[in-house]
Order: C-alpha cells, then sequence, then structure tokens
C-alpha cells in the first residue's frame, strides 16, 4: 500500500481518488478550500494555498507520502524537485510537472527543441510587447497566460484595437505569479483531438483511442470517442506525444493535444501531466480502463498489457448558469429516463458560478453506431440537468 498526497482536489481528482481507494491506496486530498470533490472520497486533507511553498513542505513533512500526484496547475512547482531528490515518486516526474504547468517550457521543448509543428508563438511581458508580437503573428490570433487552466484569461484577438483588452484578459486569469503572456498564430484546423498517453515504468508507451473534443473559450463543452481521423495524422500525433512525453520522463497518464488540419497535417498544442478533463467520457466504458485506473496503474507501476477499445461513448457537460454557496440539482430523473446507455456524475463542489462546471453526462452506443447520435443524445440528457439554489 502506498500514500499519495493529492495536489488539487477537483473532479478529476475524485475520480483518480475512487481508483485509488479501489486498489487498497490511501489518499490525502490536498486543495485551496474545503470539501473539494476529491476531499469527500480521500482518507484525509489538508486545505492550504499550494502557491505558498512552506505550506507545500510542511503538508509532505506531516504526512510523508510515498508519491505525490499532482493535479491542477496552480502549485509551487520547484519544490517538486526538492521532495522528488528526498525519495518521493513525482508524477509523472518533477522535471515533467514544472514543464508543462508553464505553457512557455513545453512550447519551447516541443518546437525548438524536439522540432513538432506547433501555431507559430511570440512571448509578452508588457503591453507593449504583445502589441508588437501581435502585429507580427498577425489577426487573428490567440492571446493566453503562460499559466492557466479551463480557458482562463485566453482570448482570440481579431485586430489590433482588441489587444489591450486581451491584455489585461490573460493577465487576470493567469494562476500563479507569472505575469507573461504567449500569442500564437490562429491555426484553421478541421478538428481538434486529446490523445491520453500512457508512459509506464517498465513497459511500452500505450495510447488511447483519440478522443474528438469542442472547446467554447478555451474550456471543454463536449468529448467523444472515437472521431473520424485519417490513419497518417494518427500515427503523426501518436510519433509527437510518444517524443514529448519521453522527452519530459515519468510514469502516468497525459492528455496531449493536437490541432487536425486537412491540408496542413497534424499541430502540436498542449500537453497535461494528468488525466484530461475531455478524458471523462472514458467513464462511459468506452476503454478496457479508465483514464483514471490508467493513471493509478502507470503511477503504481501496475503492468497494463493492452488498452482496448470497447464501445463508442460521448460526453457533456453540466454548466452553473448562477453564483450560489448552496448548489442544487433538478432534472437528474429527466436526464436518466429512457436513457438506458447514459449515466451522470455530479461532481460535489460545495459552491457554484456562472459557467462552473459542476458535473457531467456520458453516455455509450455498440461500435460502428451513428456517433452523431450519440453525441447529440447526450447533449440533450445534459441539458436537463439544471443547477438551482
Amino acid at each position: 500500500m502506498k500514500k499519495i498526497l493529492l495536489l488539487g482536489s477537483g473532479e478529476l481528482g475524485k475520480e483518480f481518488v475512487i481508483a485509488a481507494q479501489r486498489l487498497g491506496q490511501t489518499v490525502v486530498a490536498c486543495d485551496k478550500y474545503a470539501g473539494a470533490p476529491a476531499m469527500q472520497v480521500a482518507d484525509a486533507c489538508e486545505v492550504f494555498d499550494m502557491l505558498d511553498g512552506e505550506a507545500l513542505s510542511a503538508a509532505v513533512a506531516k504526512h510523508h507520502p510515498d508519491i505525490i500526484v499532482p493535479e491542477i496547475e496552480a502549485i509551487r512547482t520547484e519544490r517538486l524537485y526538492d521532495f522528488e531528490r528526498e525519495g518521493i515518486q513525482v508524477v509523472p516526474s518533477a522535471r515533467a510537472v514544472n514543464f508543462t504547468m508553464n505553457r512557455k517550457a513545453i512550447r519551447d521543448l516541443a518546437a525548438k527543441e524536439l522540432g513538432l509543428k506547433t501555431a507559430r508563438y511570440f512571448y509578452a511581458t508588457t503591453l507593449g510587447e504583445l502589441r508588437e508580437a501581435a502585429d507580427r503573428i498577425g489577426y487573428p490570433c490567440v492571446v493566453k497566460p503562460l499559466m492557466s487552466s479551463s480557458g482562463k484569461g485566453q482570448s482570440v484577438v481579431k485586430s489590433a484595437d482588441e489587444v489591450e483588452a486581451a491584455w489585461h484578459y490573460g493577465c487576470e486569469g493567469s494562476r500563479g505569479d507569472i505575469r507573461e503572456l504567449i500569442v500564437e498564430e490562429f491555426i484553421r484546423f478541421d478538428s481538434e483531438i486529446t490523445l491520453l498517453t500512457v508512459t509506464q515504468k517498465n513497459g511500452p508507451t500505450l495510447f488511447c483511442p483519440p478522443i474528438g473534443h469542442v472547446q467554447k473559450g478555451g474550456d471543454y463543452r463536449e468529448s467523444f470517442q472515437s472521431p473520424k481521423i485519417a490513419p497518417e495524422h494518427l500515427a503523426e500525433a501518436q510519433r509527437m506525444a510518444a517524443a514529448v512525453t519521453g522527452a519530459l520522463t515519468g510514469a502516468g497518464l497525459w492528455g496531449v493535444e493536437f490541432f487536425l488540419s486537412h491540408e496542413n497535417g497534424v499541430y502540436f498544442s498542449e500537453l497535461s501531466p494528468r488525466p484530461h478533463d475531455t478524458g471523462m467520457v472514458t467513464l462511459a466504458g468506452t476503454q478496457n480502463l479508465t483514464e483514471f485506473e490508467l493513471h493509478l496503474r502507470a503511477v503504481l507501476g501496475l503492468p497494463i498489457p493492452a488498452i482496448t477499445f470497447e464501445r463508442m461513448g460521448a460526453s457533456a457537460v453540466i454548466l452553473s448558469p448562477i453564483t450560489t454557496s448552496t448548489p442544487r440539482y433538478e432534472g437528474l430523473e429527466a436526464a436518466l429516463a429512457d436513457n438506458p446507455r447514459t449515466d451522470l456524475r455530479i461532481f460535489g463542489k460545495p459552491t457554484a458560478r456562472i459557467n462552473r462546471r459542476m458535473g457531467v453526462v456520458v453516455g455509450y452506443e455498440p461500435l460502428g453506431s451513428d456517433l452523431d447520435a450519440l453525441r447529440d443524445r447526450v447533449k440533450a440528457a445534459a441539458a436537463k440537468v439544471k443547477v438551482t439554489e
């Protein structure tokens, strides 16, 4: 049995804790607020700001974990190197977490060191630098904080008149204490995918069937497995994913995002060193193991002989239309009625705000079924669940 310190206790962390409990592991769930979803199913919990390096070190000293599993970006990640030197396993590795928590590090690794195809990009630490970079990239362009999640601070800038607003929005949406933005070429892609990639301690790198997804404002709204992808594009995405995860080192599941263009091929976009929100579609039983079970097995060094595609799946999020400290839910019965291949998860977040992700509906059909019909059915079910006070 291992003791796992989970840094970040949202809905993805909750599913990881459930998987860990099923294999007899002990989990201490940490987050900056009490009652976070993963805390509700963990063995113990700690509430502190993980950007506070001293508080983070104190939690490690108190619990003496065997393994540290980061689940969010807002962590004093440089401390992870110290913990790793002390003999604690950091997932996937301290190097991986430090690189991927910062878009500058991961983009430079992918584009400059590994030679992967990415959008053209520049960095900006001032409004003036952002104006100059946007002019060089051309319009439209995409502006993002170097450190953020769920699309926070991200905007599409269509003209020079919008640059100042993008600067302020990007800085406000930045996590941590980094005030630097990345401005990217706007890629006219046909589709985008998440390629869940599993690196093992004692086994080959494995790939889940690709997951198509739809984002709005940089945040996931629906995902589906498996989308229609040209075999050569899938092979190239797998090559890129293996290259970047291999360079970052460590064992675990990674969410690697790509843009696909019929004319220009595959572009590497972003990388998360942990279960991915679009991968919640695997809760529909699309694979022999969910992304959370795969992550846990890789972390523990348990064998994963193969990942098998069992059935087609789709997911759609449940968003809150209100801000409240006492969220309630209506429409669960309507969402599940006459939907035998449908399930839902209410995450259990103690508070709601406008457009906060509060739950997800997942559904499945046999392989070879109509994917569009499945997506429509799942989205319709999600629309029936209402967050109220």
